[in-house]
């Protein structure tokens, strides 16, 4: 497979995605809490290497009750997730060279292979970021760009950059290979090294991606003021083990919100604390 552009054509590309950068970012619109647009933005998650089948079985039962977008597990473990959703209408995702991002491209190829075959919808493949941080972007792209080829659309493609190992210039790089190599998501992180998703970094990804390429924030969302606050930063989807927690979170706002606007002593007044964030039309 031969890369797409030259080393010199690449710091231009990359280059150019830094200084364009804007001076201010936009806020966007998260999902009303609770709604079914709302949960289809979690990818349901359990990656532990000691997962058991009785844990996999209960995290697809919870999927398929709070109707998630997926639920992302490791290829031991697609086939009976595939078993347990067969007439869900929740997505299979696979993790791809996880959690470290260094095996070869034929391990990385071979496992998104199999994933696949096997009925998984989603990959999400960890980059190689310690050529990414030596700027080795035709290897990178090369990588990225096998698994898509085994891989092709209709199959959704993430790729993980593991935001905490990089610079500001590496994350930019990160994205904009990732999009030539027809990623379909820039996701943030593992939680497997290091911090996880911040909303500074999920800006910066939303912000040096095209129109057709969408982020992933993922690795320490753990709450419904955590997860809106990424959705408002730019993340379209949010990779968390907390979805059951974070629907059971957003139902309690907003049985307060219900409850304060019946209230007849506080008819005109807003929700404090965290319910204004949640419901300000700001």
């Amino acid at each position: 497979m031969t890369t797409r552009y030259t080393q010199a054509e690449w710091r231009v590309i990359i280059e150019e995605a830094e200084r364009d950068l804007p001076s201010s970012f936009p806020r966007y619109k998260a999902p009303t809490l609770g709604t079914p647009d709302f949960a289809k933005r979690i990818d349901h998650t359990l990656l532990k290497l000691d997962a058991t089948k009785e844990q996999i079985d209960l995290l697809c039962e919870e999927a398929k009750k709070h109707a998630f977008q997926s639920v992302c597990v490791r290829l031991s473990w697609v086939k009976r997730a595939i078993e347990n959703l067969r007439e869900a209408n929740v997505a299979v995702a696979c993790v791809v060279g996880f959690h470290e991002g260094t095996y070869s491209v034929s391990e990385k190829v071979k496992e998104a292979s199999v994933a696949a075959s096997a009925g998984a919808s989603e990959l999400d493949m960890v980059i190689n970021y310690p050529l990414l941080k030596q700027q080795r972007y035709s290897q990178v792209y090369t990588d990225i760009a096998a698994v898509r080829n085994v891989a092709p659309h209709p199959v959704v493609l993430k790729v993980i950059l593991e935001t905490s190992k990089l610079s500001q210039f590496d994350i930019i790089a990160g994205c904009k290979v990732a999009e030539a190599a027809n990623a379909d998501f820039v996701k943030t992180s593992t939680g497997f090294g290091g911090q996880g998703a911040t909303e500074e970094n999920v800006r910066l990804m939303k912000s040096v991606i095209g129109p057709e390429m969408k982020v992933k924030a993922s690795g320490g969302v753990k709450t419904v003021n955590e997860c809106v606050a990424m959705m408002e930063a730019g993340a379209d989807r949010i990779g968390t083990s907390n979805g059951v927690w974070i629907m059971k979170e957003a139902q309690t706002l907003l049985e307060d919100i219900t409850h304060a606007v019946g209230d007849k002593g506080r008819k005109n007044s807003r929700p404090s604390g965290s319910l204004t964030r949640m419901f300000s039309s700001s």
